[in-house]
């Protein structure tokens, strides 16, 4: 396939086969309407709710794998229609309840999510890397009634003193706590045997999912999408298969063995939940998740499950190049090397596309906000444009908008605004309006960008003050908020360090008004911000920190002066 596309040229336009393969009586068939006042497309033949996606996919193929444990696509619908008839029989879990879910990539995480969704009930998403603190805004934001954690996850709850009344909590391969109430899994599910799917009302603009994102301020956001945001998320990247397999006249591979794709970011994030768990359903393939990354053992799966897809962040899939220079590997079930969140280096892409014949290159942008998809490009599109993030969706519209609101010409730089069928309807408990994050139907993202003649768009810098860190979202000013609560910070500077791994890391300047011994800010913070926000590189000024005319903290000048010192140093 890749060879093919290498000595061949497209023979017609991105739209011209957009057009062939959406028309009328074909499988990807598109029609516009309107929802929720927002002009949209829609694909006719689309799933209606994720409840009918699972369902009428059920096999005995393998489905998920996790370490010595197997499971069929049949077996996880089962454990999930007995775990749906808990929820409501046990837990009175009722159309529009939420329903949360905090653990790593156990096999559990899926299932509780699958069973929730299929009973109208909202799955949401908390970060498992998120501190006593940030997990008492959300659950109390929120007001799940139902939560599933694992052991860590159980600890950092017992801690939320401030919990929901109502709040049931079912832990996953835990022991007890005894500072507080919980029901085993195991128990629960080996007393409920029930496997006959609840009857309930549900139709395609229902809320589904609440995925907690990092903003440029404050505490997290619950974005809100509905199962047809979700389900045209999905059939969108369907759909990009075939459009390169049709402008190219390339024959699909033909897999001696089933599909499957390694799972190494996390469910919580829409990359893992949405690009990989629910994607894998019309297409049957198989889910081998990680406990947690690792380049060796991840290189070892790919050989023994025969994956072959691998999508994750580009530290990850760097660490992956890098580690098979290191001895003698069969990668060759190995077809699409894919990544998203972060940009991904021109040389990584290049070490990529040079690795055998068969292994494309993919990269995609996308936000919690538009269901992870967005733009996408893949193999010599990408190749040849590296710092490209690919074209946009069928089922979205984008724009270039200038700072004072004009629609900017292709070539010139602005913030990219996005619409269409997978955007989120908004965030939970706060209102579109007071955010002023939507101009009309289109979502401001925040990203600089721009988009070339040939529809290619480019992220160029950020709007919001934003860290992202290996593929996680972290606000500056939050960072900020936590240093300046010691006793000793009167100032504190937030920004992004460069890092050849992970594409940036949290960097930071204070100053202080007595002596600073920065080795114990990370203890000091670790209740305060989630792991990944507490800063990497600390710098302590011995003078005010330098500000503008308007009184605010000249960032680029503290940022410049720590890169200095950090050169010096090395």
């Amino acid at each position: 396939m890749k060879n093919n596309s290498n000595t061949s040229k497209a023979t017609i336009t991105r739209n011209q086969a957009i057009e062939k393969l959406c028309a009328s009586n074909q499988i990807y068939e598109l029609n516009s309407t309107q929802i929720n006042g927002r002009h949209v497309k829609v694909f006719r033949n689309a799933p209606i709710t994720l409840r009918d996606l699972y369902y009428s996919h059920s096999s005995e193929l393998d489905f998920i794998v996790y370490e010595d444990e197997r499971y069929s696509y049949s077996e996880i619908l089962n454990l999930s229609k007995r775990l749906a008839n808990i929820m409501i029989s046990e837990f009175n879990i009722k159309k529009g309840d939420r329903v949360g879910i905090s653990m790593r990539n156990y096999p559990e995480w899926s299932i509780s999510f699958i069973a929730a969704t299929s009973i109208g009930a909202i799955a949401v998403s908390f970060n498992a890397l998120w501190g006593p603190k940030d997990l008492a805004f959300a659950l109390n934001d929120c007001e799940p009634k139902l939560i599933f954690v694992d052991n860590e996850r159980l600890l950092n709850l017992s801690q939320v003193h401030e919990r929901p009344k109502t709040l049931e909590v079912v832990r996953v391969r835990s022991d007890d706590n005894t500072d507080i109430s919980s029901h085993c899994w195991k128990a629960l599910i080996s007393t409920y045997q029930n496997t006959q799917l609840p009857i309930i009302n549900m139709n395609a603009d229902d809320d589904a999912t609440i995925i907690y994102t990092s903003g440029t301020t404050g505490f997290p956001k619950g974005a809100i999408s509905s199962h047809r945001n979700i389900i045209h998320a999905l059939m969108s990247w369907e759909l990009e298969i075939e459009i390169r397999a049709y402008r190219y006249q390339l024959e699909k591979p033909q897999f001696p063995f089933q599909e499957a794709l390694l799972l190494a970011v996390p469910l919580f994030h829409v990359s893992g939940s949405h690009v990989v768990l629910l994607a894998s359903f019309r297409a049957q393939r198989k889910m081998v998740c990680m406990y947690k990354w690792d380049a060796i053992k991840g290189l070892d799966l790919i050989e023994k499950e025969r994956i072959s897809g691998f999508i994750a962040a580009p530290a990850i899939t760097g660490d992956l190049v890098n580690a098979l220079k290191t001895g003698d590997y069969d990668i060759s079930s190995l077809f699409v090397l894919g990544g998203g969140g972060a940009p991904r280096a021109p040389e990584q892409v290049k070490e990529i596309n040079e690795l055998n014949d068969q292994i494309m290159p993919q990269i995609g942008w996308g936000m919690t906000e538009t269901n992870a998809i967005g733009t996408s490009a893949l193999s010599e599109s990408y190749a040849d444009r590296p710092s490209s993030c690919g074209e946009c969706s069928a089922v979205l519209e984008m724009r270039i908008v200038s700072d004072k609101g004009e629609v900017l010409s292709p070539g010139e730089a602005g913030e990219l605004q996005v619409k269409g069928t997978s955007m989120f309807r908004g965030y939970w408990n706060k209102s579109n309006e007071s955010l002023g994050c939507f101009d009309g139907d289109w979502f401001k993202t925040g990203d600089v960008a721009k988009i070339d003649p040939d529809g290619f768009v480019y992220i160029v810098d950020r709007i919001k003050d934003l860290i992202i860190r290996g593929g996680e979202n972290i606000s500056c000013s939050s960072v900020e908020y936590a240093l300046l609560e010691h006793p000793k910070i009167t100032e504190a500077c937030v920004y992004s360090m460069p890092d050849e791994r992970l594409g940036e890391i949290v960097g930071a300047t204070v100053y202080a008004k007595s002596d600073l011994d920065v080795s114990e800010l990370p203890d000091f913070l670790s209740d305060k911000l989630a792991i990944f926000e507490i800063p990497e590189k600390i710098t302590v000024s011995p003078t005010p920190l330098t500000r503008g005319a308007s009184g605010k903290i000249i960032k680029r000048v503290a940022k410049e002066d720590a890169i200095k010192n950090m050169l010096v140093r090395a």
